[in-house]
């Protein structure tokens, strides 16, 4: 009998499998077809800090002025475009745990400590498995250096471990002048675990309108290289378990992730193209590849594709570089 289990933040989790933070998390009925179709866990869509300053903004400027002040409130974004507010995001925790078997994550998405972080506690006593803190933040100061956003980064997550029991992961970008350094840093905060990467947004422009307008592309396979590449480098060298996210489409990238040595893989872009039944193929696909490579477990692969064998990696990261471009073969020019 093939081993699909692994474990991730302390849980014990049926395969590798799990859905990451999405629009899909919204709806209960959806979270009852993930776990029909195999997923092992759920990472909800986040709650964020905006949404929470905005609410209680609103509150106190009711309490201390009345109804005539309640334009404050637009000065934050409008909610209703993000998802549901505080204590609506609390009850879809309580559905959600009432709805299905398999672990739930909660997800904060913040950028400052402060009273929101009261919610990372909230969503453990509403029944949260585990805790995601979407760590989003963008530096544009210039006088701001890269140390003191590294700083901020372990501040934030020392101050949400402090508030909860339940197991906490970082999920953060790939913008840093040393992520092996980083990353030992947030490991050092006792954090459980940490997802690799957050993809930032970029905007384009409207030259017609002359506006600024966001764009969201779904992931494709060639995202998860630089996942695999930062797993594969710091395998062995963190006590916290590590995630993959972005880019896993097919079976392949799941088995690249583990064999770097992610504990588990969490997928979106694949679900809202092909649908969450896409899944349960992956899952299919897993252990038949499994069987004809026989490999009795997942625990078997996880790691053996790391950097870990090489004692200078470094210089294995050299080499690596060099057969890149000496691979390059210049294809025939076309003729216009």
């Amino acid at each position: 009998m093939i081993d699909l289990s692994t474990t991730y933040l302390g849980m014990k989790l049926k395969n590798p499998l799990l859905a990451s933070s999405s629009p899909l998390c919204r709806d209960i009925s959806n979270i009852r077809k993930m776990e029909d179709a195999g997923i092992s866990g759920v990472v909800l869509h986040s709650l964020f800090e905006e949404q929470i300053n905005a609410e209680s903004e609103a509150l106190d400027k009711f309490l201390s002025h009345g109804e005539s002040y309640a334009e404050a409130t637009n000065y934050f974004p409008d909610m209703t475009a993000y998802n549901i507010g505080p204590e609506e995001y609390l009850e879809h925790i309580r559905k959600a745990k009432e709805a299905v078997h398999i672990p739930i994550i909660a997800s904060l998405n913040g950028v400052s400590a402060g009273g929101w972080t009261r919610y990372a506690r909230l969503m453990q006593d509403a029944g949260a498995d585990g805790l995601e803190l979407n760590i989003y933040l963008l530096p544009t100061d210039p006088e701001v250096p890269g140390e003191r956003i590294e700083q901020n980064y372990v501040e934030l997550v020392r101050h949400v471990i402090a508030e909860v029991r339940i197991p906490v992961a970082v999920k953060f970008g790939p913008y840093f002048s040393s992520i092996p350094n980083f990353c030992r840093k947030l490991d050092q905060t006792g954090v459980d675990g940490l997802v690799m990467f957050n993809r930032f947004y970029q905007p384009d422009f409207d030259l017609e309108a002359l506006e600024v307008k966001p764009n969201l592309y779904l992931s494709d396979s060639n995202t998860l290289l630089l996942r695999l590449h930062w797993i594969a480098v710091l395998y062995g060298h963190l006590r916290a378990d590590m995630a993959v996210t972005g880019g896993v489409h097919t079976v392949y990238g799941l088995l690249k992730s583990m064999m770097a040595g992610a504990k588990a893989v969490m997928s979106t872009s694949c679900l809202l193209r092909y649908g969450i039944e896409y899944s349960g193929q992956i899952l299919q696909d897993l252990k038949e590849w499994m069987e004809e490579h026989e490999y009795e477990s997942i625990q078997q692969m996880q790691g053996s594709m790391s950097v870990r064998s090489s004692t200078n990696a470094a210089a294995f990261e050299r080499a690596n570089y060099m057969k890149v471009l000496s691979s390059y073969v210049q294809p025939e020019a076309k003729r216009l």
